[in-house]
């Protein structure tokens, strides 16, 4: 039997090590997207990057920061960017490429450009106003109808966030004893796994046997690149589509993310949110009481009016009563039926009339007529 050619494992693992530090003597900066983050107790930081396009995840390597470089480096980029390294995060870092027998290719990663990161977040909300607006999709949720006085919400945010806290207690603590009906439908309101559970919360209200007069996005601010979940374009789309007004409350003083555009409307804060629906009440009371003063205004002027008339038609009633035309020394002259009678025509000799005076009745006897 022939015998083959072959390598050990070994020898090809210690040759892949040797092409590899050949190929890459030097550090280089890398372009990648962090796919998961582990820090260990060790002090080390391990991370999975990859790269992604339209079909899915073309590239994937494991890379590393050292525990004696990851403290600085995490720091540095917290200061810079608000936030921590985490999963979804398009990052730039300066890494050397080293091959070892037992674990393979590993990227070990000693600095890290925030800057980037923060561009390819602008970026992204650039392509996802771009593509929302070609679908015709930024301005499809201002055509709904916002009902005058909205009772029932439907309010997606995370149960212990400290936005839905705020919004809740300013609510119910209104002073003047406004009463909404407000139903939690909870959520991941922060990182990777964010536009998903929001989705996924739309469509459970959507579902809901509850017929809800909005959605609220709620939660209680936070870093920027903590908020860049809201410039997804699916959950953009998913809110631009829902048949119900959505109103974002993410608080965020200092930007516009796409799903405050596309949205109903907007607030920069829980807090504020709540004064719009005390608000939306408090107009309809002060157009109440209009009405109610008005209302009061036109009946008293009506009754005026009336009594007026009625005052009238009393002094014309007594200005045509017999009695006083008799007191100002006239009579009434009737025949033997009662019949008023006006003239002298009609009336024959041997006729008997009653004349009436202010104090009296004469019966008289017709003895002649000229």
């Amino acid at each position: 039997m022939e015998e083959k050619e072959y390598l050990d494992l070994l020898t090809l693992q210690r040759l892949l090590k040797s092409g590899v530090e050949e190929l890459f003597p030097t550090k280089l900066w890398v372009k990648a997207e962090i796919a998961s983050v582990s820090r260990k107790q060790n002090g080390h930081c391990y991370l999975d990057l990859c790269q992604n396009d339209e079909s899915g995840t073309v590239a994937r390597v494991k890379a590393a920061i050292w525990r004696s470089r990851f403290l600085q480096l995490n720091n540095f980029f917290a200061q810079a960017t608000g936030t921590v390294l985490q999963a979804g995060m398009s990052v730039l870092v300066r890494v050397q490429v080293s091959y070892n027998e037992l674990y393979g290719l590993t990227l070990s990663i000693d600095d890290i450009d925030p800057a980037f990161t923060i561009g390819e977040k602008e970026q992204e909300k650039k392509r996802t106003i771009a593509r929302l607006e070609q679908e015709g999709l930024m301005d499809k949720q201002k055509q709904l109808s916002f009902p005058v006085l909205p009772y029932s919400l439907a309010v997606i945010s995370a149960s212990s966030a400290a936005g839905f806290g705020d919004f809740c207690r300013h609510l119910e603590g209104n002073s003047y004893g406004f009463v909404f009906q407000v139903e939690l439908f909870e959520a991941v309101m922060q990182g990777v796994t964010a536009p998903g559970s929001i989705i996924d919360a739309l469509s459970r209200v959507e579902s809901a046997q509850t017929s809800y007069d909005a959605v609220l996005l709620l939660r209680g601010g936070g870093a920027e690149l903590d908020l860049a979940c809201f410039d997804d374009y699916r959950l953009c789309a998913a809110i631009a589509t829902c048949p119900l007004p959505v109103i974002t409350a993410i608080g965020h003083e200092r930007d516009y993310h796409v799903a405050d555009m596309v949205a109903y409307s907007y607030e920069k804060t829980p807090t504020a949110l709540a004064d719009v629906f005390i608000d939306c009440y408090m107009a309809e009371d002060e157009r109440i009481c209009s009405f109610e003063t008005k209302l009061k205004l036109a009946f008293v002027n009506k009754i005026a009016a009336m009594m007026a008339r009625v005052d009238l038609l009393e002094n014309r009633i007594q200005a045509a009563d017999p009695r006083k035309l008799l007191s100002r020394g006239y009579t009434l002259v009737a025949d033997s039926g009662g019949r008023l009678i006006k003239e002298a025509k009609g009336i024959a000799p041997g006729d008997i009339l009653r004349i009436m005076f202010a104090d009296g009745t004469l019966s008289c006897e017709v003895k002649d007529r000229k």
